[in-house]
This record gives structure tokens, C-alpha cells and sequence, in this order.
């Protein structure tokens, strides 16, 4: 069942960069990083990510080249070239 829902998926995902690094994010990003925090939007390889707090997206920026090396790990390619952490409320 897995194996038909990801084959699914990969179908119906949009092939862009930023639906690339949202369906690696939580299981590349650490913790608290991959709970706390999403990639919301993209422009010229640089992922802007919505963090929950301040302090979120500073240890974020802080950590961010080991992030997007893991990223582009699981990319399979340098795409990703900056994090842009922002301050965000959580959706609803």
C-alpha cells in the first residue's frame, strides 16, 4: 500500500524546488527544526522557511549550511543554496 500512495504522490506533486525540499524537510531538518518550522516559498534556490518563534529562526540561520547540505543530500543535487528563516504564527 505504501509503495502505490508514494507512486501516487510522485505523480500528483507539483515538480517544482519547493515541493522537492517540503516532501524532504521532515525527515532531513532536525529536530526542532523539522517540527517547528516549514519551507513556505522559494525564488533562485533561496527556501524561505516560517519558524514559529524568533529564537527558531536564529538557531535556524545559525545551522543553516549544515541544513542545506543535508538537503541537497537528499535532493540528489546542489538546488538549494540559502535558507531564508523567518518569524511566523503557526497556520491554523
Amino acid at each position: 500500500m505504501a509503495f502505490a500512495i508514494d507512486a501516487l504522490t510522485e505523480c500528483v506533486a507539483p515538480k517544482t524546488l519547493l515541493a522537492e525540499v517540503q516532501r524532504a524537510w521532515p525527515s532531513t531538518a532536525p529536530a526542532p527544526f523539522s517540527q517547528h518550522a516549514e519551507p513556505v516559498s522559494e525564488r533562485d534556490g533561496t527556501i524561505t522557511i516560517a519558524c514559529r518563534s524568533a529564537v527558531l529562526a536564529q538557531e535556524l540561520d545559525l545551522f543553516s549550511e549544515a541544513v542545506i547540505e543535508a538537503l541537497n543530500c537528499a535532493l540528489g543535487r546542489p538546488a538549494v543554496r540559502r535558507l531564508r528563516p523567518q518569524a511566523a504564527p503557526p497556520r491554523a
